[in-house]
């Protein structure tokens, strides 16, 4: 299936998306703003792909084949010619539906468009566009090479072609799918997580428990990989908090309501680990 990808925002999640598709033999175009933040995602690349080929995951050749068919860009124009589109930009409605009004003029009938978002629903992002039925959600987890999960979602009128090429897409880049059919906000997997981290937010915020101890008991009595605070650092204190807002203001449901002390955190500066401070401090 392999053909032409074009990636939007070269951030952790876009250059990462970049990166899977471009080892499995994609051409990938990959967009940022600037010159300097389009480098910053390729270096990016360039060092992830270049600890797998250390571990011995990948030959050197891979990488350097994986790297060479990756180019940058600074204009959206060179989305033109893509197979598929992935946005991967802010996580802001209006961000994307202006982002989403350009790639409908620019980009060849029968592409798909797809939306990394892990909250926004798909339909308002689609609804913008002259071809809905050719917009889907692929959420994607971080760090995209070692997560194997995508989220699927279908938009109001998302079509069952698109819908397929999208997983397809995904299933060809190592992922494994499943499909949310109801555009309803966050989801399956942002609304289970920011309902487990908002109550984790109110324990810790009333003194019931320290952050260490409930990550603990998350991740000895269930299981968990990583507890929801440190999974909270990791992803950024206010991009999990605006996801969670997201899905407030598209529910009116009171548990996904944001704490005050994570509004305050927010104030504050300390976003997790981008910031080396968060619920835990980093070096």
């Amino acid at each position: 299936m392999a053909g032409q990808l074009a990636v939007i925002g070269a951030g952790l999640m876009g250059s990462g998306i970049a990166q899977v598709a471009a080892q499995a033999g994609w051409q990938v175009t990959l967009r940022d703003l600037t010159k300097e933040s389009a480098a910053r995602g390729l270096a990016g690349i360039e060092s992830s792909l270049a600890k797998f080929a250390a571990k011995g995951k990948i030959s050197e050749d891979e990488a350097a084949a994986a790297l060479g068919r990756i180019t940058t860009t600074t204009e959206l124009g060179d989305a033109a010619g893509a197979d598929i589109v992935v946005e991967a930009v802010f996580e802001q409605l209006d961000v994307k539906q202006e982002l989403f009004r350009a790639l409908d003029k620019i980009c060849k009938p029968g592409a798909v468009l797809a939306t990394n978002t892990s909250a926004i629903p798909i339909t308002q992002i689609a609804a913008v566009t002259e071809r809905p039925e050719w917009v889907v959600g692929t959420h994607f987890f971080s760090p995209v090479p070692m997560m194997k999960l995508c989220e699927l979602v279908r938009g109001y009128k998302t079509s069952d072609e698109a819908l397929a090429i999208a997983r397809a897409f995904a299933e060809e880049i190592g992922k494994t799918c499943i499909v949310v059919n109801r555009d309803t906000g966050g989801f399956v997997t942002t609304r289970l997580i920011c309902a487990l981290v908002m109550e984790a937010v109110k324990l810790v915020e009333t003194g019931v428990v320290s952050a260490e101890d409930l990550d603990i008991a998350c991740k000895l009595g269930f299981g968990h990989a990583m507890g929801p605070l440190a999974t909270t650092d990791l992803t950024g204190v206010d991009i999990l908090t605006h996801a969670t807002q997201n899905i407030f203001n598209e529910t009116n449901d009171s548990k996904f309501f944001p704490p005050e002390l994570l509004q305050r955190m927010i104030a504050a500066g300390d976003l997790g680990r981008k910031s080396g401070k968060g619920f835990y401090e980093y070096q």
